[in-house]
Formats: C-alpha cells, structure tokens, sequence
C-alpha cells in the first residue's frame, strides 16, 4: 500500500512510498482528513516517497496550512529523492 496512517496517542503519522499520484489521491485526501481531525500533530513521512504528482502536492500543501492553521503542526521527515524535497519546497511545505 503505497499511503499509511498510524494513529498515535501524540501524533498521526502518515507513511508515503512509492510514487504518489493521481491514482492513490482519494485515498491520501481520506487519510488526511482522518489524521487532521484527530486534531494531533501530524507528520508525513517521505522515506519511502519516489515521486509525488501534482495532485499529490496539492493535497500535501493543504493539509499542511490546515494542521498549521489549527495549531496540531505539520512535520517532513525522512531521506526522499531530490525531487520529493523540491517539489514539496515548491508548494512552500519546508521541513520542520
């Protein structure tokens, strides 16, 4: 499965890997909304990211302003490809 949510007592951490594209986009819309109403910290985990489309990114982005905007946080972690970070860096969702 190439997106995952683990649900914990401080924080929801989501699991990406493989490449992310229109194709698992419902269910990475799902499981954000899932993660961001648990109203925890949320962290997204690219260590097994190869590549993220467009739609992606978009979902990326606004879930990262939501969680943000609520005070849970938003957090990037993991080694991913260059063009994992840059395309995350172009939407302005920075590693924290």
């Amino acid at each position: 499965m190439p997106i995952a949510l683990e649900r914990g007592e401080q924080m929801s951490l989501i699991r990406l890997e493989g490449a992310i594209d229109i194709s698992c986009a419902h269910e990475l819309k799902a499981l954000l909304i899932e993660a961001l109403g648990r109203g925890r910290k949320m962290r997204l985990s690219l260590d097994g990211a190869t590549d993220l489309d467009r739609s992606a990114v978009q979902l990326l982005w606004a879930a990262a302003g939501q969680a943000r905007g609520t005070g849970a946080g938003f957090a990037l972690t993991g080694p991913a490809p260059e063009r994992v970070w840059a395309a995350m860096a172009a939407a302005g969702i920075q590693e924290s």
